[in-house]
């Protein structure tokens, strides 16, 4: 199998996803998360440039490329890990935010990536700290844009979204999301939000957004069958 490289979420570190990295090196594909630190996010806040994000990015898919002799790995983006993976893949260049120029070339790498595989990331999102960036993204980059790259876009169905104790935060996330607060998702991410047209969009139940939470996230053993066989 090829490689995996995995991107964390968005102010998450790559220690929460050892036992997911580990699970996919025991199916055979030779898995890496990219070395991030809450830190390392702080120069992102508020809707900021993802160049800091891209760069190790790049740099982890390059050693993993030289360390296994491969021409192609597989890349896994979780929560807003999706969407800068969609900025990473893409040939347009992501300046606009005037902290690089085109010579950074931490953009069109779509030749390296057989398959992008994004866990319960917004596509979309009404948040004004986001817009810029998802607005370049899917200004740009509109759904499974690149045919020869396989899309698999992968939502949880665990928290209906309602404004009473339990399920406010989901609700008044999908609402900032899509513009719906009444409906479902994995807690933070709605299900509409979480998929591609053109993808192999799947809905997995019981699972929620993070892999800090209590009970069964995208990465844990009972469900993450349904999508490691997209794994190349």
């Amino acid at each position: 199998m090829l490689p995996t490289v995995i991107l964390p979420g968005y102010l998450e570190s790559a220690d929460v996803y050892l036992p997911l990295q580990q699970a996919l090196t025991a199916l055979g594909t030779p898995t890496t998360t990219v070395p991030l630190r809450k830190r390392d996010w702080l120069p992102t806040l508020g809707g900021r440039s993802m160049i800091p994000i891209l760069r190790q990015l790049d740099r982890t898919i390059n050693e993993a490329l030289t360390n296994h002799q491969a021409t192609q790995i597989n890349l896994i983006g979780h929560s807003a890990g999706g969407w800068i993976s969609r900025i990473y893949l893409g040939e347009i260049p992501y300046t606009i935010h005037g902290d690089v120029t085109e010579s950074a070339k931490l953009w069109d790498a779509k030749s390296k990536i057989a398959t992008l595989i994004t866990l319960g990331t917004p596509h979309l999102s009404g948040e004004r700290w986001t817009r810029k960036n998802l607005d370049f993204v899917n200004n740009n980059y509109p759904g499974a844009m690149y045919p020869d790259l396989e899309y698999i876009c992968v939502a949880g169905k665990s928290i209906y979204g309602e404004k009473k104790l339990g399920q406010w935060l989901a609700y008044s996330s999908y609402q900032q999301t899509c513009g719906i607060g009444n409906t479902w998702g994995d807690g933070i991410t709605p299900i509409e939000a979480a998929h591609l047209a053109g993808a192999v969009n799947i809905t997995i139940a019981g699972v929620k957004h993070s892999p800090r939470a209590a009970g069964i996230w995208y990465g844990s053993p009972e469900v993450r069958s349904q999508w490691t066989e997209y794994l190349k």
